[in-house]
């Protein structure tokens, strides 16, 4: 099974711009991210930039690059023009790994991957994992999402869901042991036909009112695979003390 990996690196960012380009004991953070993804089964690792000095610096150590348009609204649009840009066939499948997870296990490249070749009903395939607090089912910044039977995706939210009426009418303060509650892990297998689609369609209402761009996909009908991820992602860098605490642990490895 062949697939290749893109990873759309912006230079712009509200709360860390530039982070793409920030070291990391001695590696840019690109890099880092770069040298995560070709430990994965990709045949293709392609840095997907609007920015000249991320091209160069990417360049430098060996990566392809694509150069995108800055005027994408998401990383999926980033990926759709590369995919058309590289003439990739409809069905290609093509890995998003967000810019800013230096440390994403190769693992679940590949077990994204793999799910969505296995599942011919799926155009997309994704992750999660169990939540285990009260506190992080309730957060409006992590993302749930609930399964059908066929481990697709019914909805994603970032309401509390399900919604265990009794258990919460009483106590919101611990989770029904008879429940399990997933968050969701934003890692992505597109195939490119849902690519070309997902641009055209432009933004669903659920989409906004949630601000959750894979709804754009359920709202159309399309399928999205979700499975339990084999091991825990580490934190992506959002915030300049994100930018520390993954400097302090690689600092401590090397």
């Amino acid at each position: 099974m062949s697939f290749s990996v893109v990873i759309p690196a912006r230079y712009a960012s509200n709360r860390l711009p530039g982070k793409p380009l920030a070291d990391i004991a001695g590696k840019t953070m690109i890099e880092r991210v770069y040298l995560q993804a070709v430990r994965s089964s990709a045949q293709r690792v392609i840095i997907a930039t609007d920015h000249p000095e991320i091209d160069s610096v990417a360049r430098g150590f060996g990566a392809e690059v694509v150069m995108t348009s800055s005027e994408h609204p998401s990383g999926t649009d980033r990926l759709q023009q590369v995919a058309a840009t590289l003439k990739f066939d409809e069905g290609h499948i093509v890995v998003n790994v967000q810019g800013d997870e230096p440390l994403i296990p190769p693992q679940l490249i590949d077990q994204v991957a793999d799910n969505l070749a296995a599942d011919d009903e799926a155009s997309v395939a994704t992750l999660c994992e169990p939540i285990a607090e009260a506190s992080e089912l309730f957060n409006p910044n992590a993302v749930k999402v609930v399964l059908d039977a066929r481990s697709h995706a019914i909805y994603f939210s970032r309401a509390a869901l399900p919604w265990a009426r009794d258990a919460f009418s009483g106590n919101m303060q611990d989770l029904p042991l008879d429940v399990t509650f997933y968050r969701h892990i934003g890692i992505y297998a597109y195939r490119v036909g849902l690519l070309n689609r997902f641009v055209q369609w432009g933004p669903s209402p659920l989409e906004s009112v949630e601000c959750l761009e894979q709804l754009r996909v359920l709202y159309h009908g399309d399928r999205i695979h979700v499975q339990q991820a084999r091991v825990s992602p580490p934190a992506g860098i959002d915030t300049p003390e994100d930018l520390e605490r993954v400097r302090r642990l690689l600092m401590v490895q090397t």
